[in-house]
């Protein structure tokens, strides 16, 4: 890919004024231009030998904090157990294919590079864990002791930023603990990597090394630049205002549209349209209020409690759904507005009224192009209704608000922050990224995941669970698995914030129940 760079205009239009897009694309190629020659002094200087690392992946190795490291973790539950040299033989033989599991993340004043470890060694990254010995019943909750313990233990920065736990002997069969840096992929990719794991699965497909690029911006930040920035206008640059003009001028000048905005939103939206989207859509994110307070916002500690249920019926959950006319996904999310409510109310907090918002990753990548790893996903900010004890009333009010997220492109938007987070010093991305925090209370993942149970090594994953990390001071992380039949809902929480996530996790299957039953008492002969 080249960048278009504007001709100089005939002697006769010299005296023209140049038009914003014209004075966007030249200010936008000379950033491009410096951008480019300091980061290719310093590697060299450095005697780095790698692939630069993308923008928004910069932006998530650079956001570990003491209070939130950015991993994605999860846990399998396998039965019967498998062997440590069992697992290790198919890591080898599959998930090392992926170049990136050998690779160091090694940090610069320009930004990272992504450069072979000399020094691999895979019993570094597999390596094996024995629960403390509890009486009969009490292995989860040993199990959730020790995961809780691993997200707030770094990964090694001197090597490749992932590491596998197995406990080969838990529960009647093995748990296998996942810890793996978000600066590596998001939870989508990741779930296509795990799935190369699995009996049946394959390493990825053989593809040529991608080539650097001299000028511009690479894959989805270029695909980004398309779909979102071309249409911008200055109506955008004041509504964006509040959120600190510094950012605005910074997301201004680093997109350099080229493709042609049809491509991006694959030739289904009319160019007026969208820019008034945009108008919308970013002045929205950056001037919706604060959330509301409750004990689940504040400032963290330096701990974390992991708790999940036991998985419930997905065609029940489908069955509500279906009755109501609403989604799978409406009907989950109001358990969990439920859930979230009463644990709030047991404690004494008055949450009539009360809504918080939760962040939503969502997919921005082609899902067979998932194998390539990085972040490709935004982030949709959801409200969710806590305060409506009627779980007819909250599902229908879930939905609704769904539906006015569908079509939106706040979820591109967050991603160009995060584009931009990624080239700023780390003071300055911590204070847009902060701008998160302040007005979300939990992250939230929603996966579906394979149908039918999966085998590894010749065993049964029983349960698949993972959570995505929170950045900043948000202290919960919501998920939500659907996987073999069942669907799981998970909670890990700052220790300091939430103490005791099992209590929000033993509400949701009431809260279920109670919409469950209301749907068959509605009178559907009237």
């Amino acid at each position: 890919m080249v960048t278009r760079i504007p001709t100089k205009k005939p002697a006769a239009q010299a005296a023209h004024p140049l038009m914003p897009s014209d004075v966007m694309e030249l200010a936008s190629h000379a950033m491009h231009k410096v951008q480019k020659n300091v980061a290719d002094a310093v590697v060299g200087s450095l005697g780095l030998h790698g692939e630069r690392m993308t923008k928004v992946d910069t932006a998530w190795l650079r956001m570990d904090s003491p209070t939130n490291l950015m991993m994605i973790v999860g846990v399998w539950v396998i039965r019967p157990g498998i062997r440590y040299a069992d697992l290790r033989q198919r890591i080898e033989e599959r998930l090392l294919m992926y170049p990136r599991f050998l690779q160091c993340a090694v940090e610069d004043t320009a930004g990272a590079t992504w450069v072979h470890d000399p020094d691999f060694d895979v019993t570094r990254h597999l390596v094996t864990e024995k629960l403390p010995k509890h009486t009969s019943g009490k292995e989860q909750a040993a199990l959730q002791e020790r995961l809780a313990a691993l997200t707030m233990e770094p990964l090694d920065r001197a090597h490749p930023l992932w590491q596998f736990h197995l406990v080969e002997n838990y529960h009647g069969g093995s748990a296998l603990m996942v810890r793996i840096h978000h600066c590596i992929a998001d939870g989508i990719a990741l779930i296509s990597v795990t799935q190369s794991l699995v009996d049946g699965g394959a390493p990825p497909p053989r593809r040529e090394p991608r080539e650097a690029h001299s000028e511009g911006l690479a894959g989805a930040e270029e695909w980004l630049a398309d779909a979102i920035l071309k249409p911008l206008t200055n109506m955008t640059v004041k509504a964006l205002g509040a959120a600190g003009e510094g950012a605005v001028r910074s997301l201004g000048l680093l997109m350099d549209p080229q493709k042609g905005v049809e491509q991006g939103v694959h030739g289904s939206v009319d160019l007026t349209r969208l820019a008034m989207h945009a108008v919308s859509d970013l002045a929205a994110l950056a001037l919706m209020p604060d959330d509301s307070p409750t004990r689940l916002k504040g400032v963290p500690g330096r701990s974390k409690r992991v708790a999940w249920c036991p998985p419930i019926p997905l065609d029940e959950v489908k069955a509500v759904g279906k009755a109501l006319n609403c989604s799978v996904n409406d009907v989950l999310l109001s358990s969990v507005s439920g859930a979230i409510g009463q644990y709030l109310r047991q404690r004494g907090e008055d949450v009539a009224g009360k809504e918080i918002r939760a962040m939503v990753p969502v997919n921005l990548r082609a899902m067979d192009k998932a194998y390539q790893l990085g972040n490709q996903f935004g982030l949709a900010p959801l409200v969710l209704p806590i305060g409506l004890d009627n779980p007819v009333e909250r599902v229908y009010e879930v939905r609704r608000r769904m539906q006015d997220l569908k079509g939106s492109m706040q979820p591109l938007l967050a991603f160009g922050l995060l584009a931009v987070a990624g080239l700023m010093v780390k003071p300055v991305q911590e204070a847009m990224l902060g701008l998160f925090a302040k007005k979300t209370t939990a992250v939230m993942t929603n996966v579906p995941g394979p149908r039918e149970k999966l085998t590894i090594c010749g065993s049964t994953i029983e349960e698949s669970l993972f959570w995505v990390p929170q950045s900043g001071s948000v202290g919960l992380g919501v998920s939500i698995l659907s996987y073999g039949g069942g669907v799981q809902f998970g909670v890990v929480s700052d220790a300091t914030l939430c103490p005791d996530p099992q209590h929000i996790i033993d509400q949701f299957e009431p809260e279920f129940a109670k919409l469950s039953l209301l749907t068959l008492m509605l009178p559907w002969g009237e």
